[in-house]
């Protein structure tokens, strides 16, 4: 349903103008506080280490109840690589295991300030790594094996997928990008996309929030036009995975998702993108008796059967 005059405006009271670079540990407890306890017999913990440098990189697994496909989905949460962890998200890839019918892994990758660029990412390429060269520690092949994230964990897939063919380590058969950040500007006077400016105020992620989420992440202004910090930045984005891209009509980074994908598709890559009609950015951890969020249940299944046509979706404008 399209949104109405009060909808619209108690959305707004819902985006105030913050310095998140200020309050982001006080929202980081405000998340724990609200987030409700799933119990330990609902996922368990991946017993095999995966090491980053000196870290050790957390990997917590979440059964599908009834098995209905093989396969493994690698997760990376969203909260703008600097709010969001691995116990906010239990609800979404517990969800998620159950409505694919397949195993979630879901990684605790650092957050950002305290550990910028490229830590996170580094922590998501190591269990990437892992578990793509010992495929066989769960039963499957490297075939079966499909990255997913959201927001910032959509940045960190589409940086992993770019940085697994630049280093030659391993290849990633299938990527899940749901409404990534892929680009570095999110400045409404300077901008290109247009949904920065026509969806930058009162939808809840507001363009100052990304620029203040961007402004922890990536300490070094310099670093902002590297291709794994904004994928639409890389020069070659030929031999990346089978992907599937999903946006949110009222969301600011909508357009430079549906840019990366027409990118994508552009270096050769089979790509399926879809616009979620209505949808507000986050909406993957709404609720799953939504209709926004079983559409996208729906997509997914689809895109992990093969039964996507590898193209731009009807509704996607």
């Amino acid at each position: 349903m399209a949104l109405n005059k009060p909808m619209q405006l108690a959305l707004k009271l819902l985006s105030p103008d913050i310095d998140m670079k200020k309050v982001y540990k006080l929202h980081r407890r405000a998340l724990s506080l609200k987030e409700p306890h799933v119990l330990r017999f609902f996922y368990e913990m991946w017993d095999h280490k995966v090491l980053n440098g000196d870290r050790e990189v957390l990997v917590r697994l979440y059964p599908p109840g009834e098995e209905k496909r093989s396969g493994l989905l690698l997760f990376f949460h969203g909260g703008g690589w600097v709010v969001e962890n691995i116990n906010t998200y239990n609800r979404v890839c517990l969800n998620l295991a159950r409505h694919m019918g397949c195993r979630v892994a879901s990684v605790e990758y650092s957050l950002a300030p305290e550990t910028p660029f490229p830590g996170g990412l580094e922590d998501c390429y190591a269990v990437a790594r892992e578990i793509l060269h010992h495929p066989e520690l769960f039963g499957l092949s490297t075939q079966e094996i499909t990255l997913i994230g959201d927001s910032a964990g959509g940045n960190l897939a589409a940086a992993l997928s770019l940085l697994a063919r630049d280093r030659g380590e391993f290849t990633i058969p299938r990527q899940i990008l749901l409404y990534p950040a892929v680009y570095d500007d999110h400045n409404e006077a300077t901008s290109p996309f247009d949904s920065v400016r026509e969806n930058g105020e009162g939808y809840l992620l507001t363009s100052r929030r990304i620029e203040d989420y961007m402004s922890l992440y990536l300490p070094d202004p310099a670093q902002r036009k590297n291709p794994y910090v904004a994928p639409l930045y890389a020069p070659d984005l030929s031999r990346q995975p089978n992907t599937l891209l999903i946006t949110a009509e009222y969301d600011p980074l909508r357009d430079e998702g549906e840019a990366y994908a027409e990118a994508l598709r552009k270096a050769g890559n089979q790509v399926t993108s879809y616009r979620m009609p209505d949808a507000l950015h986050g909406f993957f951890s709404f609720d799953p008796h939504l209709p926004h969020v079983k559409k996208a249940y729906e997509l997914i299944e689809a895109f992990l059967d093969g039964a996507l046509p590898g193209k731009e979706e009807p509704h996607c404008q």
